[in-house]
């Protein structure tokens, strides 16, 4: 029986389906129209996950600059949890792991994740800070060709597209 279990598991293990969220996250906040096109289920689990790292944002929003010093950068390391850092390129990484004799050690450009967790502090959570929630919003488009799978647009409201359209 499956009392109390929240979550939809996805046919997944329990790391596999995490990695697909962060992953998932990273790339609807990295996203320049800031939306991305997945199914139903998978929009579903991502809706609250991202919900909740732009929570924090917004609570950095609102403190004094001495506490940004402190609680800010408590807030930037617990949403640096929802998104993935990956590399920018094996190559890079691989030398500077394993610096090769001779060889300078390449530095690591910022990654997919340290590129969301700012975009996420700096933008979203000013853009945020007078909404109680509801960050998120899924566009239900239809079944897909190959496997029939239900599909959906999740999107962040209020993006700049919208509110261009709108006004």
């Amino acid at each position: 029986m499956r009392h109390l279990k929240a979550h939809r598991k996805l046919g997944r293990t329990t790391e596999h389906r995490m990695s697909m969220l962060r992953n998932m996250a990273t790339s609807l906040i990295n996203a320049p129209k800031e939306h991305i096109v997945t199914t139903v289920p998978k929009a579903k689990e991502l809706r609250p996950f991202v919900e909740k790292a732009i929570t924090l944002a917004k609570k950095a929003q609102g403190l004094s600059a001495e506490d940004q010093k402190t609680r800010g950068v408590h807030l930037r390391r617990q949403a640096a949890a929802f998104f993935h850092a990956g590399n920018s390129t094996f190559k890079a990484a691989q030398s500077r792991f394993r610096g090769k004799k001779g060889e300078e050690k390449t530095p690591i450009e910022r990654t997919a994740g340290v590129k969301a967790v700012q975009r996420l502090f700096n933008e979203l959570g000013a853009r945020y800070k007078d909404r109680n929630g509801g960050y998120t919003r899924i566009i239900k488009l239809g079944r897909r060709q190959g496997d029939n799978a239900e599909m959906a647009v999740i999107e962040l409201v209020d993006n700049p597209s919208e509110l261009a359209a709108k006004g």
